[in-house]
């Protein structure tokens, strides 16, 4: 489905009923990451999986910014009139969740952020020279991104009214530190370790991002 945005056309699936839930995919990718998880959280949410712009089948851009494209999931829930959808985000997907809760207090009724930073340097060390590195050769716009966003200040976080849980593999790419920074600057945000995982594994594994959300919904 495609829904018309100021600043252009967001390209959705949507499936099964009940409470709206938003998917929002990372940095790259498009709704297709969360296929296996849909078919699972369909039987109790009404699923709204989402291609960020410049991803998948919305419209094109030549330049990212987070700010720009948590607006554009702002028009999406207001313009379907969604009320307090629950939003789960993988990396700039959550990135995005963070930037609505904070900027817009009433408009979400949870957030789920899985590996998401509030700065370049959230990641670690290791990973974020291979993005440099990478960048250099291929001056690639959403490797730009990556490297120079977000900037989400601990006093942004602390605006977040709605419940947050901040999940992260064992083996992910952003630092434990830093999610447990993140969580700790957000009103009664929850952090979940998940061992073994990576930054992507447990997302992919439809079961288990189901079981996470699922845990969440329940404990609202």
């Amino acid at each position: 489905m495609e829904l018309q945005t100021p600043q252009g056309v967001l390209y959705y699936q949507v499936s099964g009923k009940g409470q709206p839930l938003l998917l929002l995919h990372g940095n790259g990718e498009d709704h297709t990451i969360f296929d296996r998880a849909v078919a699972l959280l369909k039987e109790r949410f009404c699923v709204y999986a989402i291609d960020s712009r410049g991803h998948g089948r919305s419209f094109p851009v030549e330049e990212y910014h987070y700010s720009d494209m948590a607006e554009d999931i702002r028009c999406f829930i207001e313009t379907l009139g969604l009320e307090k959808p629950l939003l789960c985000g993988f990396s700039d997907g959550g990135i995005l969740g963070l930037l609505l809760a904070a900027h817009y207090p009433a408009l979400l009724g949870g957030v789920v952020a899985c590996g998401a930073n509030t700065r370049p340097e959230g990641i670690r060390p290791g990973w974020l020279t291979l993005f440099r590195l990478m960048y250099r050769f291929n001056r690639s716009p959403l490797f730009r991104l990556m490297l120079t966003e977000p900037d989400i200040t601990p006093g942004q976080l602390g605006a977040i009214a709605c419940p947050v849980l901040i999940t992260g593999g064992s083996r992910d790419m952003i630092s434990r530190r830093h999610l447990e920074e993140i969580a700790a600057n957000i009103p009664g945000a929850k952090l979940m370790r998940l061992p073994g995982e990576t930054h992507s594994s447990y997302i992919t594994k439809g079961e288990v991002l189901a079981r996470i959300v699922n845990g969440f919904a329940d404990g609202l």
